[in-house]
């Protein structure tokens, strides 16, 4: 009898490990849970450069550009005077441009901020949290989120100025 158990023995431990592998890596790695088009925007609670905690919920029944940037990244640099013109254009019909940085230090993005002479609102990633929520790689990476707070669109790679009004403004009509 001892001999016919040992398949059935083979077989449990094989599934405890296949399943115990994907929790693992579920947990690990984030699972299926990265937003897409058209599902609900995650909700962050980041610090701004003005030194006020900031979360999503903030700007609801707005149109939100969400930038996910580093100053070390070329392309996000070049994106920049983009984002700033579309935030100038945009900013009084309820479009809110955000640039949230990931993981430098307050002190290197508050000179960033002044050498490329931006002012829309830029919050601080330092922990990676808002990253790994959005399932964010690489950068940058911009969401377009409309005014009920779903994704509209997720643009990879450096954005210039015609794209980025093109997209808004498909969003605000």
């Amino acid at each position: 009898m001892g001999k016919a158990r040992k398949p059935i023995q083979i077989v449990i431990l094989f599934l405890i490990v296949i399943v115990g592998g994907y929790a693992i890596g579920s947990s690990v790695f984030g699972g299926s849970g990265k937003p897409e088009e058209g599902s609900k925007a995650p909700s962050f609670d980041l610090l701004g450069l003005d030194g006020l905690a900031h979360t999503l919920d903030e700007y609801k029944g707005k149109t939100i550009v969400l930038n996910f940037w580093g100053s070390w990244c070329a392309p996000c640099v070049k994106e920049m005077p983009a984002l700033q013109a579309q935030w100038e254009k945009w900013k009084d019909k309820d479009v809110v441009v955000l640039g949230i940085n990931v993981g430098e230090d307050r002190m290197t993005v508050e000179n960033f901020v002044k050498q490329v002479n931006i002012d829309f609102p830029i919050l601080m990633d330092t922990g990676r949290d808002a990253v790994r929520s959005y399932g964010i790689s690489p950068l940058p990476t911009t969401l377009f989120i409309n005014s009920k707070g779903k994704i509209d669109n997720i643009h990879i790679g450096q954005l210039d100025l015609n794209s980025l009004d093109d997209q808004i403004g498909k969003l605000v009509d």
